[in-house]
């Protein structure tokens, strides 16, 4: 009998410590690097957990305003790029969302335009080949956008008036190709 009982006691008493491990939050459990990696991983090597993620981040608006400004140095950073130039379909719908976005924040298009251009000013004016990619790119994507054209064009001549020296050799350029007609 004695027996029985020592046993029933270290076996309580076993259960108790065992439990009593067990009640850590969720700050102190993230406090151990293995244990938050492997939540990481499970997290993102799931997507709909990695969704549910985003859900509650999207949710919290300090959280938010962190994944927007990751979104913002991925996108100056040409990560975002990069990772559409694989993924066609997707580069269409997020240029889809974006226009969306840009027609009902009139403030918010002007500034990413504002942006854009003076990104891409440095960027022709600082390299040759840069310049001839773009003005390529720029040709097709006018050809197949008559309403971005027409933008793209008083944009392009706002652009020349406000650099006198690329509107002169633009003139010149211009001039050397009536030339050869």
């Amino acid at each position: 009998m004695n027996i029985v009982l020592r046993i029933t006691f270290v076996s309580i008493f076993g259960l108790l410590l065992s439990s009593c491990g067990t009640n850590k939050t969720a700050a102190e459990a993230l406090t151990e690097n293995d244990f938050r990696n492997n939540v990481y991983r499970e997290i993102v090597n799931d997507e709909s957990k990695f969704m549910e993620f985003m859900e509650v981040a999207h949710a919290n608006p300090p959280a938010d305003m962190w994944l927007l400004k990751d979104h913002m140095q991925m996108m100056e950073s040409g990560k975002i790029q990069e990772i559409m130039k694989n993924n066609p379909e997707m580069k269409e719908e997020m240029q889809k969302m974006k226009q969306e976005k840009m027609e009902k924040a009139p403030k918010m298009q002007q500034k990413m335009e504002q942006k854009m251009q003076k990104k891409m000013k440095k960027k022709m004016m600082n390299d040759p080949e840069i310049r001839k990619v773009m003005m390529q790119e720029m040709h097709q994507k006018m050809k197949s956008n008559p309403e971005m054209a027409d933008k793209m064009m008083d944009q392009m001549i706002q652009f020349l008036h406000e650099n006198p020296e690329l509107m002169e050799k633009m003139k010149a350029k211009m001039k050397a190709h009536q030339d050869k007609m």
